[in-house]
């Protein structure tokens, strides 16, 4: 009989001591929750993770336990070997220099100058004895983690674990449940089930992390009976429901905060496609305080408030004479769809699309006809206060 996922799942960490865990670019916390729990768990049991995302992480997740080991490149993952076949002409030293901007090995042979015959570049294979994907419905959501590394997804074994729909179940294993509210609660029943002696106060707090942030405090659809009991569990393990929320929803930094409010004086409801967007001027940026990098924290609060929303959109200046519109979705079909009917690029997750229009009221309204012809529907949609 074969085995389930999960037993699959399991096998592969009892027979791995080094794992390599990918998140997507500018992660979710359903993604840092689940793959911090992870990593914490996968220290308990003796094996070394390593946590690898592109961007930057938000400080709502500052309150957790921070992993030791965190890429944002994945280097130094295998050895690049020089093999010299020493079966006629056996080498008797070995010297290196570093000049000019160039690393050079000399090599003495026993016996008259080396064949290059016997010579040959062999490369090793990978460190990581399994790599693990949470929360990412498509490896090219790891952004320049997956375009710099593609031998890496061919010579080491992939788990999948995520919840998404869309998922294209590119792991050897893959650990998909669409009817559970996030990859945290997966990953939870997962250790639940297998591992439940190791599941302690910080990988529990981590798991909650996830939940909380994927059902929005247990407000959204994906709030299934399922979810609140393993709610319960976690808290009963010592995860702090009410510091969870706080950190995420409540403590954040003035300067977002005024960026954040600025931009809801300025909101825009295309109920007919599911759209929220807002302009934000250099003005707003000077009178909060705020940078550019602020831009994808707003975005992610647009979508906390607005749960029925599909696309969420911020328009800023870039130059004088253009503007850029940083979106994003609540699915990779839509932003899929989006990304082919313009000329626009994939940045650190976030779809980006530059006009050469400085009015960012003509830019808006531009964009949001051409996305009301790609999608063609008129479902209105309620918002929460």
């Amino acid at each position: 009989m074969s085995l389930l996922p999960q037993e699959q799942f399991k096998n592969f960490l009892e027979n791995s001591k080094e794992v390599l865990l990918l998140i997507p670019e500018n992660p979710s916390a359903d993604a840092v929750g689940a793959s911090w729990a992870l990593y914490h768990f996968l220290e308990k049991k003796n094996i070394r993770p390593t946590i690898a995302f592109s961007n930057h992480l938000s400080p709502k997740f500052s309150f957790l336990a921070k992993p030791e080991r965190i890429l944002t490149e994945i280097s130094g993952a295998r050895d690049f070997v020089l093999s010299f076949d020493t079966t006629r002409n056996k080498i008797i030293s070995l010297r290196q220099e570093e000049k000019e901007g160039r690393f050079n090995i000399m090599v003495t042979p026993e016996k008259g100058s080396v064949d290059p015959r016997d010579f040959s570049f062999i490369l090793a294979k990978f460190k990581y004895d399994l790599v693990i994907t949470l929360d990412t419905p498509d490896l090219e959501g790891l952004g320049k983690l997956y375009a710099d590394n593609t031998d890496l997804f061919f010579e080491v074994p992939v788990v999948n674990v995520d919840h998404h729909s869309g998922n294209e179940n590119f792991g050897q294993i893959n650990l998909i449940d669409i009817t559970a509210s996030s990859s945290s609660e997966i990953l939870a029943n997962f250790l639940e089930t297998f591992y439940d002696e190791l599941l302690d106060e910080n990988i529990a707090t981590c798991l909650m992390t996830g939940l909380i942030g994927a059902t929005e405090s247990f407000q959204r659809k994906n709030t299934t009976p399922k979810a609140l009991s393993l709610a319960a569990t976690l808290m009963n393990r010592g995860a702090n429901q009410q510091e969870i929320i706080r950190w995420l929803y409540k403590t954040q930094p003035l300067p977002i905060l005024k960026l954040w409010g600025r931009a809801m004086a300025k909101i825009n409801l295309e109920k007919n496609i599911h759209l929220i967007w807002a302009e934000i001027t250099m003005e707003d940026f000077v009178q909060s305080r705020s940078k550019l990098e602020d831009l994808p924290l707003i975005l992610e609060k647009l979508e906390e408030n607005y749960s029925d929303g599909r696309i969420f959109m911020l328009l800023h200046n870039d130059t004088p004479q253009s503007s850029i519109a940083l979106i994003k979705t609540a699915d990779t079909e839509t932003s899929q769809k989006i990304y082919a009917n313009f000329e626009s690029t994939f940045i650190h997750g976030f779809l980006q699309i530059k006009i050469q229009n400085s009015n960012l009221s003509e830019v808006g309204r531009a964009i949001t006809e051409r996305i009301g012809k790609i999608f063609e529907k008129n479902i209105p949609l309620e918002f929460k206060s």
